[in-house]
Order: C-alpha cells, then structure tokens, then sequence
C-alpha cells in the first residue's frame, strides 16, 4: 500500500462536519475499508500509524496552532521577564547608592544600617560570589588587629542568611547557595595561602550559624504562614520533612565537595576544620529536628487531606487514561513474551521431530 497516497486520500476524505470525533473515526475506517479493499483487522503497523497521524493531524490542528502561539507568547515573556528583572535589580543598586551618598561616610552605624535593608532588599543570589570575594579580601586589607576571623564569621553568617531566609529550604537551592559561598573563600585563601585557615574556618562557621538563622526563622514563622504558603508546604511536604532531616549531611557534603575540587593544601585545610566542627553541627541537627517536628506537627493532617484530595484526581479522565495505557502497556508486553515463548516452544519441537 502507498503511504503517501494512503495519507493524502485520508485527509481529503475525513468528514469533519460530524457531530463527535467518534462519529468522524468510524466514518474514515469505513471509507479505507471499502476504498481501498482492505480489512482494518489487517492493517500493518504502518498503515495503522499513518491513519492515526492523518486523524491527529485534523483533529488537532487548531489547538496545536494554540499550544504553538501560547509557547511563542511564553517565551517572549520570558525574555521580556529576565530583562525586566535585570533593571529591577540595577534601579536598586542605584537607589541605594543614591542613599549612601547621602550619608556621612563617617557614620559607620547609618551606613550598617543601609546595608542591612540593601541585604534583604535586593536578590543576591546573582551577585553572591563577587560580594563574598569582595567582603572577605576588604576584611583582609582593613585588618589591624591580626584576626580576622570573628568579623569573616559575622559577614558570611548575615550573607547566608539573607541568601536562604526568603526561598524555599530545599536541598538544591541550600547546596547552591552554600557552595557558591564557599568557593568564593576558597578563592581569596588560595590567593592568601597565609589566612587560608582563618579565612576558611570563619567561613565554615559563618555559613553554619546562617544557615541555623534561616531554619530557626522558618520555624518561627511556620505558626503564622498563610494559606497560600501552607500549600506550597503541603505539595513538598515529604521533601522538606526529608531535607530539614538531614541539614548537617548537606552542609558537609558541600564542604566534602569543594575539598575535592580544590588544591591539596586547601583540601586537608577544608576536611580537617569540617571535622572538628562535629560540636557546631550538633546546633544545626538540633534546630532543623524542631523545625522538622513543628512542621509535621501542624501540617501532617492538611498533608492528608491533600492525599485524599489527590486521590480523587486519580479519578481524572486524564490519571484513568494513564491507567488504561499502563494496562495496555502490559498487555503488549505479555503478548510479546507469550509469541517469545511459543517461538521457542515450535522451535525445539521441530528439533525433537
């Protein structure tokens, strides 16, 4: 049978004036019945295909038309959106520069206080190892005590805060966070072999207790979140118990990671301070236990109810259809293995005659 032709006359001949798609299929299987003098119980696996691609093609055609402007429209918003977003951020730098020049550069309190405000203000994510490296090498150079370690530890704390607190916790964004973080330091201690300890232990440490900070917050708050956070809760509800279950795992696995990423010397100085803040971590563990406890202890029933929820959408024509193709799925297999099996089976009959 010519396939091309096939498809071609399929597509003329399909009836689009009646009323149901049923209506519309059986018509076009009794036009290739008597058209083309053939059974549809003997259709090839071809033929069948490009009948079903010739009826999908008309019966599709106008939301397929849809689904391709809409994509088109979605990514013209998301370019628009990330350009939109880039001036959001570069409008915000400026207002804050704008407000520090108009501070005394002598009043270090003012200007604490507008960094602050500029922290939780901005998104830090896209600048967070430029401003890492930039705050650790400023600790460095305006150091006249000799330690620099308690204000490191400050720094890091309050960026890993402020870099966590409004997200989500789960691991992947915590990890990324965390380890951008601290290859920023490890860059700056490679460049200053003679602080590489002080400055990786300050920033080992300032990412522990900022990363405590944010889970402590998030415990605080989960009593007063809103309805519309709670469901958001709910839908990750196993991945946040999980993830809030294994914080200090996260943390050394980041630390284990850039240590194996790193030069020799930055390596043993990296494992060797995470092992020594066994203690530290227990804080973490502890924190994110309680966190972990709350959540479960006022968030498991709603979690329920949106099982229950979910298990009437498994009545949906799609979840059923989902059902049917698993079935089918089987079905296909099974009959695949018993034609195996029958082939098999002739063969060794014939050696036996």
């Amino acid at each position: 049978m010519d396939l091309e032709k096939l498809q071609r006359d399929l597509k003329n001949s399909y009836n689009t004036d009646l009323e149901s798609v049923n209506e519309r299929v059986e018509d076009i299987v009794n036009h290739l019945v008597q058209e083309w003098h053939v059974d549809a119980h003997d259709l090839s696996l071809h033929e069948i295909k490009t009948l079903a691609t010739s009826i999908l093609d008309i019966e599709t055609q106008t939301l397929h038309d849809e689904v391709e402007s809409l994509l088109a429209q979605k990514e013209q918003i998301e370019r628009s959106l990330e350009r939109k977003s880039e001036a959001l951020q570069e409008l915000k730098y400026k207002v804050f520069n704008a407000m520090e020049k108009q501070v005394n550069p002598q009043d270090n309190q003012t200007l604490a206080k507008l960094h602050q405000i500029k922290l939780q203000s901005i998104d830090l994510f896209d600048l967070l190892s430029e401003m890492v490296e930039s705050a650790i090498i400023t600790t460095l150079e305006k150091d006249t005590d000799g330690d620099i370690t308690e204000t490191t530890e400050e720094i890091i704390k309050d960026i890993t805060f402020e870099a966590i607190k409004e997200g989500s916790l789960n691991t992947i964004r915590i990890r990324k966070i965390l380890s951008t973080i601290l290859q920023s330091a490890i860059d700056v201690a490679e460049a200053t072999p003679t602080r590489a300890d002080e400055i990786l232990s300050a920033t080992l440490k300032g990412m522990r207790s900022g990363l405590v900070r944010s889970i402590d917050r998030f415990k605080k708050r989960l009593a007063f979140m809103p309805t519309e956070a709670k469901h958001i809760l709910i839908e990750d509800y196993d991945t946040i118990i999980e993830d809030l279950n294994q914080t200090d795992v996260l943390f050394s696995q980041v630390v284990q990671t850039q240590a194996g990423e790193s030069s020799q010397g930055i390596k043993k100085l990296l494992l060797d301070i995470n092992a020594n803040m066994h203690y530290d971590l227990e804080e973490l563990v502890h924190i994110s236990k309680e966190a972990a406890e709350i959540m479960r202890e006022k968030f498991s029933s709603l979690a329920k109810t949106a099982v229950k929820k979910g298990e009437k959408a498994l009545q949906s024509q799609t979840a059923q259809e989902a059902k049917r193709m698993g079935i089918q799925a089987w079905g296909v297999a099974r009959t695949a293995l018993g034609s195996a099996i029958k082939s098999a089976k002739d063969a060794i009959d014939k050696k036996e005659k």
